[in-house]
């Protein structure tokens, strides 16, 4: 069985695709909530409940995207490396003042996460940022930092962009 909740990489919020075997089907235990209950799923040809419409239609265009524009799964994982790999490369370049939250063997490719040395200096980033349009990359709230969100849908020309802002500020500010 394969679960894929599909947000922000694939589709709104409230979709998520469901590939599960059919011998998986026929051992589902009916003691299971209804909507638990993948094989009530199948029978109504996923129509058991009132699916999230809106979201299914726009998982099909970004399915169709990837696979007519992108070049597949493989390309976008590719695409998405290297847009990770611009920022990481900064704050590797600059670790007196970007510290990443996770060890290198665990990074993210879809949100790349550090913090600055003080609170200061990280307000002063983000005020910079805003002003060479890189918004929203205040870290989560129960983490702090900087979250920069490389999502599919990010063109490779906006991790150029925060790349070379990361590396002008840090110049400046180390």
């Amino acid at each position: 069985m394969l679960y894929a909740c599909a947000q922000k990489n694939a589709g709104p919020a409230g979709v998520t695709v469901v590939v599960i075997r059919k011998d998986l089907l026929e051992r589902s235990n009916d003691q299971l909530p209804g909507y638990l209950n993948y094989k009530n799923h199948s029978k109504e040809d996923s129509m058991w409940n009132t699916p999230p419409t809106f979201a299914v239609y726009v998982l099909g265009l970004v399915t169709e995207w990837l696979e007519s524009t992108v070049g597949g799964l493989d390309a976008m994982y590719a695409i998405n490396k290297k847009k990770a790999a611009l920022v990481y490369d900064v704050v590797d370049q600059f670790p007196t003042l970007y510290t990443g939250h996770a060890k290198k063997s665990d990074r993210s490719l879809m949100n790349v996460t550090f913090k600055l040395p003080n609170e200061e200096i990280e307000s002063a980033f983000l005020k910079q940022a805003q002003s060479h349009s890189l918004d929203s990359l205040k870290g989560h709230r129960s983490v702090g930092g900087i979250r920069a969100s490389l999502y599919n849908a990010m063109p490779m020309e906006g991790a150029q962009a925060l790349a070379s802002f990361m590396s002008d500020f840090a110049k400046k500010n180390s």
